[in-house]
């Protein structure tokens, strides 16, 4: 029986619907779809109980809050200011009443934040997970929409912050370890990340970032999407990976590999991008430089200017 991977079944799935050249179809972090002098925007994403939170683990506050959040990165990850979104869920019986009233709140929570009205979706019931999925609208100035396919040879690699804080705190919840100040704020940026809207809107303005896309799944596979897009290869130095402080902390007293939750352990939702060398003293936000963009297709690590072996991957759905 013939099966595919994840990124596979998405090829194939966009070799059957080519779009005209009014659209940007399947392949970044959101469709584009001209409007004239705007850009329209639009993304959806899927949590599934068991695959994206546990109910154990998470409240029924935080899966409300992560289901809005994750899709407002993707409009922050094309430079884009969100205007709606939609949600659709499936509840088994015992998440029809408490569980599903507390989601919204942290559905409204979020929203509320960022201004983002819930115009509208689908309720049905399920026989047994919950499973959510939220579309999402934006907007952009025409042709401006920051996409994965526009990354130059000789370009610096930023981020925008700490890499591996939402890994440390899945690691923190699944291990049991004791819950100090350090692990705690590591699980609340598992739990509520805060997608970078205005980040990504300053970057879009600045006029000078070539690619980007935020970190789901971790940069060792999200940035190989930026390569493949855009034809080149990319050289990152693992010694200039910034990590925050609780990671540290945490990952000292209990021996974890930060370096590999940084690397692979995703859904930091911090944005990746390509931009000219020292454009990190031309902005006033936050970023950090990790590497560069070479010729060729592969990714190399690095760490004191020598290439190691490095074999973390991201995650993969199948």
């Amino acid at each position: 029986m013939e099966t595919f991977g994840e990124f596979e079944f998405i090829e194939f799935i966009k070799k059957r619907f080519p779009v005209s050249h009014n659209f940007m179809g399947i392949g970044d972090d959101c469709a584009i779809i001209s409007q004239g002098g705007e850009d329209l925007l639009f993304s959806t994403d899927f949590l599934v109980e068991g695959v994206h939170f546990l109910k154990t683990v998470s409240s029924a506050e935080d899966v409300g809050w992560k289901a809005a959040a994750v899709n407002l990165s993707d409009i922050a990850a094309m430079g884009g200011t969100p205007i709606a979104t939609f949600l659709s869920i499936a509840l088994p019986e015992s998440a029809q009443g408490d569980w599903a009233k507390r989601f919204i709140e942290g559905f409204v929570e979020i929203s509320r934040l960022f201004d983002v009205p819930l115009l509208g979706g689908d309720t049905t019931s399920s026989l047994r997970d919950i499973a959510v999925n939220v579309g999402i609208l934006g907007q952009c100035p025409s042709g401006k929409g920051i996409t994965r396919n526009n990354a130059k040879i000789g370009e610096t690699i930023y981020v925008t912050g700490n890499l591996g804080d939402s890994a440390g705190g899945l690691y923190s919840v699944l291990k049991g370890i004791d819950k100090t100040v350090d692990v705690e704020t590591l699980i609340n940026r598992h739990k509520r990340p805060v997608p970078r809207i205005s980040e990504g809107k300053t970057l879009m303005m600045s006029g000078k970032v070539g690619a980007m896309m935020d970190i789901s799944d971790g940069i060792a596979s999200d940035l190989k999407h930026i390569m493949k897009a855009s034809g080149v290869g990319a050289v990152v130095e693992i010694d200039k990976l910034p990590y925050s402080k609780e990671l540290i902390s945490v990952s000292i007293e209990y021996g974890w590999d930060r370096c590999k939750l940084a690397v692979g352990g995703g859904e930091d939702f911090e944005l990746l991008f390509t931009a000219p060398e020292d454009f990190d003293k031309q902005i006033d936000i936050p970023i950090y430089p990790i590497g560069k963009i070479v010729c060729g297709k592969e990714l190399i690590w690095t760490i004191d200017n020598k290439p190691v072996d490095l074999n973390f991957t991201g995650y993969k759905h199948f």
